[in-house]
């Protein structure tokens, strides 16, 4: 059986943070030690508006900025997942005219011609235009071909219509629930929904993940071996990705 060396990541910025580089890097090691194919399970399901800010130093001054995408409503902002939350048309423009003051010119370029209207496409087009996914399989947790063949899952959020919008609920006792922080919840009214709307929560990621991809080697970042049950991938070489300094600002190809 060929190898097939698998690490995954939420959309982690307009410029991918260094531990998702780190782990791109990790995986073309491993591939030249021992042949075989590289999957980015790219998880543009999550929902939290967090995971795409783009930290950069200011050239000038090396002082930090955290830039994240402007989302076309509230609704959208906290509760749609990525591959849904449309972004302000103007947006792009006018962060355009600030990255000159983070970034080379040529980068800089990159980010102007991108054409995606959602976080995550826009994030995946940058990661293809910066180099990143040549030669790299990408497989996404919306894809509704990858949900139907995926494994039935016991703890699960489900993609549902709410306020004309879509929104990423947490499947718990029967009940759609938007968690609006702490302990407060706001519970939908019941609608029904197949196996093409539902995506996994952290903990059975994994599974379901692997039900579909079926790799041998997974690059796992720190903070996933600390949560990853590693017997939900029988078989499974789970290999640390790379020590990266930084790891929380963005690449920027340094």
């Amino acid at each position: 059986m060929s190898p097939i060396i698998c690490f995954g990541q939420q959309p982690c910025g307009f410029f991918p943070k260094r531990f998702l580089w780190a782990k791109i890097v990790t995986a073309r090691r491993l591939q030249c030690e021992i042949g075989g194919e590289i999957i980015f399970f790219f998880h543009d399901s999550d929902h939290d508006p967090r995971e795409t800010a783009t930290v950069l130093r200011e050239r000038r001054t090396g002082n930090e900025q955290s830039l994240n995408f402007q989302f076309a409503n509230k609704i959208q902002k906290q509760f749609s997942p990525l591959y849904a939350k449309r972004l302000l048309p103007d947006w792009q423009e006018k962060m355009a005219r600030q990255l000159p003051n983070y970034v080379s010119l040529d980068l800089a370029e990159h980010f102007k011609t991108g054409a995606a209207a959602n976080a995550a496409d826009f994030c995946r087009d940058m990661y293809e235009r910066m180099g990143l996914l040549d030669g790299v399989r990408v497989e996404r947790s919306s894809d509704p071909a990858f949900r139907r063949n995926a494994a039935a899952i016991d703890d699960f959020f489900v993609d549902v219509q709410w306020e004309g919008e879509t929104v990423r609920a947490r499947h718990r006792d029967g009940k759609l629930l938007l968690h609006k922080g702490g302990n407060n919840y706001l519970e939908l009214p019941p609608q029904p929904f197949e196996r093409t709307q539902i995506s996994p929560t952290r903990d059975t990621r994994l599974r379901w993940m692997q039900s579909v991809i079926c790799c041998t080697h997974y690059v796992a970042g720190a903070g996933e071996r600390e949560y990853l049950n590693e017997a939900d991938a029988p078989g499974v070489t789970f290999v640390q990705r790379d020590d990266v300094a930084d790891s929380g600002l963005a690449y920027i190809g340094d």
